[in-house]
């Protein structure tokens, strides 16, 4: 149980529905769609528990009490060596999928390790979700029995969705980091510029998934789908950047975006929009 509290469960499950839906989007066979599922899972608890262990001394100097290893219930050595298992074993069970598939889930493992490891205290925090995100949707598409590449807007939605993660992560946390000598992108613009920017950029994505996939020309239900995705985006948007704004950064805004996140992908998968690019 320790271990799943310092895999940072809610939002590695986030993701793995996403791509679940993604999945049932892209027309994939049932079983090919639960093996993404518990892959993608295997994936980002690795990513999860190797930020707890990459910043276990961090988070004690800092009082984080919702972290495991910095209270002293669990070792490093326990969180790390799960780290390795975890991503070791989600890439392995990709393979099930084929070498492409198994190729773009370890960027996308790889991107969050990278995330943790260097790039989350420099300028460049931002670019591991900008690739991530932005390979998650090729993780799906080249599970299909005959492999391929997403339609570019659907990477570009994907990158963006990335970004609008990115900052709302990182809003609860900016004090704290700074502390501890964290200092990203978010850190550099400040709270109010890093909020604004989540929901600008959670907009972008819908607007893209919307226009890219070609639903609010359609003229049927698929057309409903699609303006009442937008019409649901731009309450969580408007409500998203008041609260940045105004308020000190909290946990809401990332649940804003990932309920923006689903809405986004949501749409595309009850529309029937194919996500490859032929």
């Amino acid at each position: 149980m320790l271990l799943i509290l310092s895999a940072h469960p809610g939002p590695s499950v986030a993701v793995t529905l996403i791509c679940i839906v993604l999945g049932i989007s892209a027309g994939l066979e049932p079983w090919r769609i639960a093996v993404i599922g518990f892959a993608i899972l295997l994936g980002q608890f690795s990513v999860g528990l190797s930020n707890d262990w990459l910043d276990a001394e961090r988070d004690f100097h800092a009082g984080r009490a919702d972290k495991p290893v910095a209270r002293g219930w669990i070792s490093v050595s326990a969180v790390r060596a799960a780290a390795f298992i975890a991503g070791a074993a989600g890439i392995a069970v990709t393979g099930v999928l084929g070498g492409p598939a198994t190729l773009a889930h370890a960027l996308f493992i790889a991107a969050g390790w990278a995330y943790n490891l260097w790039l989350k205290r420099t300028v460049l925090s931002v670019l591991p979700y900008l690739v991530g995100f932005g390979a998650l949707p090729a993780v799906v598409t080249l599970a299909q029995s005959t492999p391929m590449f997403p339609k570019l807007w659907v990477v570009a939605a994907g990158g963006l969705l990335g970004i609008a993660a990115h900052f709302a992560n990182v809003l609860p946390d900016l004090d704290d980091d700074r502390l501890t000598g964290v200092v990203g992108l978010p850190h550099l613009l400040g709270a109010r510029a890093a909020g604004i920017i989540t929901f600008a950029a959670l907009a972008a994505a819908t607007v893209l998934t919307v226009s890219g996939s070609g639903l609010s020309g359609l003229g049927d239900f698929r057309s409903i789908i699609a303006w009442s995705a937008l019409g649901v985006e731009a309450l969580i948007v408007a409500v998203g950047v008041v609260l940045a704004a105004t308020k000190p950064p909290a946990r809401p805004l990332f649940q804003l975006v990932v309920l923006g996140a689903f809405v986004a992908v949501a749409s595309v998968a009850l529309a029937g929009t194919q996500l490859t690019a032929s």
